[in-house]
């Protein structure tokens, strides 16, 4: 397990409960180090781990990834080795370019690493996609099933997929609609609101608080169910207005946010970036902290007392 991220370690611990045994590698300074030696896991420097391996897991941001894995795995693996990736980006973009007698696969669960561990603990598990990139032993197929089997993913459902389709499948959906289009939604919503001399406080709540209960009744139910539990006003609203917000418009810019992917523009713009100083990702950044919704969002959350009680495992 190199790295102990959310990821790493969700992985990490759910596999030692599986019975597998797991290393973990970090660099000497690491603070992680405490935090994965409390969790009873041995812990070793990166090559090292590396070298001693089976499955070599690459738990580390994508803009790290490459680095550390020039520097202290590359020149320590073997024939026969396991490479393991949750996410396709370093393979599909070839940041990483692998040996051709190591296996490679990918084993993704869809959700947060805090998520994985959740549900492996209540005896259930996050689905999760597999793909196989490199298989010289024949093997790795078993090996990928295997994995997802000890982290929880096949009590809920393992598809195979190509590293193409879920590095393109994922960013498309963080830039569209998960993070992107959602986040760009709420602001737009809220400051409609505001522009138009309703309370900020009750603007938050009606465009960022309550979505969450949206979501959830989407994420159990599908969205026919979520419709089957609203009123028919908001039913009514929902597929009246709906479709006027979110319109040809909005597809058409979908589509050109896939092309960007596809083509790989995206990945190429986001390598320069975080290569040449990250300023303007800096700046993007800093502006959306400033917005006016995270300070009456911080105020408010303040004073939901019962938020201080959730904590993830």
């Amino acid at each position: 397990m190199i790295g102990f991220g959310a990821q790493g370690r969700a992985h990490a611990l759910n596999l030692r409960d599986s019975g597998i045994e797991v290393i973990v590698g970090l660099y000497p300074d690491s603070k992680s180090r405490v935090r994965a030696g409390r969790s009873g896991l041995e812990v070793l420097g990166t090559a090292e781990a590396a070298r001693g391996a089976d499955i070599i897991f690459l738990a580390l941001p994508d803009t790290k990834m490459p680095a550390v894995y020039e520097e202290q795995v590359a020149p320590h693996l073997r024939p026969g080795q396991t490479l393991l990736f949750a996410h396709g980006f370093a393979i599909y973009y070839r940041t990483i370019v692998p040996r051709k007698d190591v296996d490679v696969v990918m084993v993704a669960p869809k959700g947060l690493g805090a998520m994985v561990r959740r549900e492996f603990i209540r005896g259930r598990g996050a689905p999760g996609l597999i793909a196989i990139h490199q298989n010289p032993s024949r093997q790795a197929k078993r090996t990928a099933l295997a994995w997802a089997k000890g982290i929880g993913c096949t009590r809920a459902g393992v598809l195979e997929t190509t590293f193409r389709e879920e590095t393109e499948t994922d960013l498309f959906g963080e830039q569209a609609v998960l993070c992107g289009g959602t986040t760009g939604i709420i602001r737009a919503g809220f400051e409609t609101l505001v522009r138009a001399g309703y309370p900020a406080e009750l603007a938050y709540f009606e465009c960022l608080h309550e979505l969450k209960f949206i979501v959830d009744l989407i994420h159990e139910a599908g969205i026919a169910g979520m419709r089957r539990l609203i009123s028919d006003t908001a039913k009514w609203g929902e597929l009246t207005v709906g479709p006027k917000i979110i319109d040809q418009t909005v597809q058409k810019n979908m589509k050109s946010a896939l092309r960007d992917i596809r083509s790989g523009k995206f990945a190429h713009d986001f390598i320069q970036e975080m290569k040449t100083g990250r300023a303007r990702y800096v700046n993007l950044l800093r502006e959306a902290e400033d917005h006016p919704i995270e300070k009456v969002g911080a105020r408010l959350r303040r004073l939901m007392r019962w938020k201080a009680k959730t904590k993830s495992t």
